[in-house]
């Protein structure tokens, strides 16, 4: 069954045919609140908002507008007020604002600075960094030094990405391992943090274990040099970064002596990690083989003037 055009709609296709105005349709309709009023049901799944509207008696045919504002302007006129403000400094005593020959002066004895590299230079998908660089920056290196150094040490095969993770197993345990307990009897570098501390900086505990027992010299033989075939112990200086070299190759050796505590393709970098506890703590036989090299050195000092006096 097809439901009849209402009135209104029968009416304007009449006019439209006759060539006259009809009425408003899309401006007229019977609203909501007057149908929800008729209907209880309806009444019930409509929003808070029309039920309060059915309520009060006001539809949407007698609804009158509102003289408040659901929003404050407050802020709005405080920003008014500010902007007005700061170009009528009445507020200011006028003996506070600078003349036109002061200001002129402090023009003349205040240049204005030169563009700076950040101003001048632009197209750079990063922001400069800020000038003058810290004393700490490293430029030219991404990791620190030593970590540069040991990584390359413990690499093998030319396998940079397992030396890599090796790496950052040994400093993760020394992160998350209990802070160590100094020894007495093995003290380490002057000026050492407290025990405390290390575990929070394992890169400052890292270095800490190397350079506590890494050797000042080396001991070269010369063959021959002390007469009928003998060789001749003569100690060498060594550098900074020889020294860290040698220290860790003794660690190496001393950690491929300990026993594995389990399994994993981590085991070796978690050994290294406790020998350099073990260190800290002076129970690592590398504080002997310091020691021992360090002897050698003191008993074979006369023999340093060998390549001042001549070979014979």
């Amino acid at each position: 069954m097809q439901q009849q055009e209402h009135v209104s709609e029968e009416t304007a296709k009449m006019n439209e045919i006759m060539g006259k105005e009809g009425p408003d349709i899309e401006g007229q309709g019977t609203p909501v609140q007057d149908i929800l009023k008729a209907e209880p049901e309806a009444q019930k799944q409509a929003p808070q908002v029309m039920k309060d509207s059915i309520r009060t008696g006001q539809g949407a045919a007698n609804a009158k507008p509102s003289t408040s504002r659901s929003f404050s302007t407050l802020t709005r006129r405080r920003q008014q007020d500010l902007t007005t403000s700061t170009h009528l400094p009445s507020s200011l005593d006028p003996s506070m604002i600078p003349t036109a020959a002061q200001r002129a002066t402090y023009t003349d004895s205040h240049p204005p600075a030169p563009p700076s590299v950040q101003d001048t230079k632009t197209g750079h998908k990063f922001p400069l960094p800020s000038l003058p660089l810290p004393p700490t920056a490293r430029k030219d290196e991404r990791y620190d030094p030593i970590v540069t150094q040991l990584t390359n040490l413990l690499m093998r095969d030319g396998k940079k990405a397992t030396a890599q993770r090796n790496m950052t197993t040994i400093l993760t345990h020394l992160r998350t391992s209990p802070a160590p307990v100094y020894n007495p009897t093995r003290p380490l570098l002057p000026g050492a943090p407290p025990a405390s501390h290390l575990p929070l900086h394992p890169i400052l505990y890292l270095t800490l274990a190397i350079d506590s027992v890494a050797p000042l010299l080396r001991i070269r033989s010369q063959r021959g040099a002390a007469g009928g075939g003998v060789a001749l112990q003569i100690p060498v200086p060594l550098g900074l970064r020889q020294r860290r070299r040698q220290a860790f190759m003794w660690i190496l050796d001393a950690a491929e002596k300990r026993q594995n505590r389990g399994s994993g393709r981590d085991m070796f970098a978690t050994r290294v990690a406790e020998e350099l506890v073990g260190i800290v703590e002076g129970r690592s036989g590398v504080w002997e083989r310091r020691a021992a090299v360090h002897r050698l050195g003191t008993t074979s000092r006369s023999n340093l003037t060998y390549g001042s006096r001549g070979r014979r």
